[in-house]
């Protein structure tokens, strides 16, 4: 993945020498009165040549969790290159972001629209900018996610099944799980599969909150892919994960029998044995408790943190099959 000599980057009609550091504007259309929008892009690169990495989060504008990972990737200074590049995205959807909205003002799902269009919606015009403008670029694509509507995810990296580069790659992040994940028709992950571009999601905590041990999560697991790419600046550690990670092929989600107040009470990345007792439902009369029972033995990799559920809603996402 490295590249065989550094020389100017020309990136959204700037040029970013070797050994600058650059902020450049992704920048696609104003706001409905006419207020510009920037959706920066910050870069820094090495005077010695290497890999270019991109960092992206906020493609759903309400995910906040993955956009703290990159702010904090910059914050430090881990973005700073031992050699190579390394170009930070911490908002894509800065329309969603603003509004703590997933969808873009168009009500469109940016990650739904990929590789986009020049001349569509909104949405499909970032996709199309996104595609052709940055993506080219990049050797290795960290992709910062969260979970939606009240469910929490165990921090986790998701990618296609039987990709042994991304295998290796994951080994190297250390989140707690991967799941093995089909890609999904006109996602972002797609479009950088189908560019023969490497990409690892990684999903956390949920929308709307930011979590200390999802962020950390991250944050380490960034560390350690650059010190594996020989990109970390020497003044950080990059510390082993504790556990190895667990490879996910197969899962289920347990869904709520009844409606009414839900309650969990094992907490996310748990390991359960069949029959556990995971939640409660509840009426708010105090007549009526049903306990939610494990299926199957496995990990606990999303939770549904919701007070109120109707029946048939997702609760629990659990692992069915394990492979280490």
């Amino acid at each position: 993945m490295s590249n065989t000599k550094i020389d100017i980057l020309h990136i959204l009609g700037e040029e970013v020498l070797p050994g600058e550091s650059k902020e450049v504007n992704f920048d696609v259309a104003n706001l409905h009165t006419s207020t510009p929008v920037n959706v920066p892009v910050i870069i820094e690169r090495s005077n010695k040549s290497g890999p270019i990495v991109l960092f992206t989060a906020g493609i759903h504008g309400d995910e906040v969790n993955g956009v703290e990972i990159v702010r904090q990737l910059i914050a430090k200074g881990i973005n700073k290159p031992k050699i190579g590049t390394i170009i930070c995205m911490p908002v894509i959807n800065v329309f969603g972001f603003i509004n703590l909205k997933r969808e873009f003002p168009d009500g469109r799902d940016l990650n739904r629209v990929f590789p986009g269009n020049s001349n569509g919606s909104l949405a499909g015009r970032v996709a199309h900018k996104l595609t052709h403008e940055i993506i080219p670029h990049a050797d290795l694509i960290i992709d910062f996610h969260t979970g939606g509507s009240g469910r929490f995810n165990a921090p986790q990296l998701r990618y296609s099944k039987g990709n042994t580069k991304l295998n290796d790659l994951a080994k190297v992040f250390g989140a707690p799980f991967v799941l093995y994940s089909k890609n999904v028709s006109k996602s972002f992950r797609t479009t950088c599969f189908k560019l023969n571009k490497p990409l690892l999601l990684f999903e956390g905590g949920k929308s709307f909150h930011i979590d200390d041990i999802v962020t950390n999560s991250g944050v380490n697991g960034s560390k350690r892919i650059l010190k594996h790419l020989g990109m970390l600046n020497t003044g950080f550690k990059s510390s082993k994960p504790k556990n190895d990670c667990v490879f996910i092929t197969e899962s289920k989600w347990i869904r709520a029998k009844y409606s009414g107040m839900f309650k969990a009470v094992v907490p996310c990345g748990t390991h359960v044995e069949k029959e556990d007792i995971l939640g409660h439902i509840m009426d708010p009369y105090g007549k009526f408790n049903y306990f939610v029972r494990a299926r199957n033995s496995g990990f606990v990799i999303n939770v549904n943190e919701s007070p109120i559920v109707y029946q048939g809603d997702a609760l629990f996402h659990i692992s069915l099959e394990l492979k280490k």
